[in-house]
């Protein structure tokens, strides 16, 4: 794919999120001479996207590409943590895209976890812990049950976001205009990714 800007980037995604749920999905090049292709000249992909582990949520399919198109990074509750923040530093650095899509989604369960308290079992607390203040925050709103859990998610996405911003080098490429870092919640019912939460 040949070097694109992120306002472009970012069309490409809302494009393919339009066919992917609408049904009307894109004929991909699956085929050898394309898997050969991305061995031999490697991976250019014009998206970085941050999202969770959620088996409902595959942002190949949800943004309607192809291979090599999408750089994803995922976790349980799309957190970022040093293994999250290199692996999008390394999409930005050594791979050029130029948009980071840190993409949450409605009825997270890392996110429900954390609302409902209790204790975490195992590693699973490093990820609720990770969230709390994401929490924090919704409550200050005053919301209760599920929108207070859509409200942490939306808030969670934004901790993310700053959380990316905050690397040297992700941050050097901002100021140069190299890549942008966005925002996005898809929703599960409906198929439908809305950008900039």
């Amino acid at each position: 794919m040949s070097k694109i800007s992120g306002s472009e980037a970012i069309q490409m995604l809302v494009e393919g999120n339009k066919r992917f749920a609408s049904g009307n999905l894109a004929v991909k090049d699956l085929g050898q001479e394309r898997r050969d292709e991305l061995v031999t000249k490697g991976q250019k992909p014009f998206a970085a996207v941050l999202t969770c582990s959620d088996s409902r949520v595959p942002p190949e399919l949800l943004f309607d590409q192809a291979l090599g198109d999408i750089f994803v990074i995922r976790n349980a509750g799309n957190v970022v943590d040093p293994v999250t923040l290199g692996s999008v530093e390394y999409a930005v650095e050594h791979l050029g895209t130029p948009i980071v899509v840190v993409l949450g989604h409605e009825k997270c369960g890392a996110v429900q976890a954390t609302v409902g308290g209790g204790e975490a079992p195992g590693s699973i607390a490093a990820i609720v812990n990770k969230i709390k203040p994401s929490l924090h925050k919704a409550e200050q709103t005053g919301a209760k049950g599920s929108a207070l859990c859509e409200a942490t998610c939306d808030e969670n996405i934004k901790s993310a976001i700053a959380d990316l911003e905050k690397s040297p080098i992700i941050e050097h490429f901002i100021k140069d205009g190299k890549v942008k870092v966005i925002g996005a919640k898809y929703y599960l019912s409906s198929g439908k990714v809305i950008f900039d939460v």
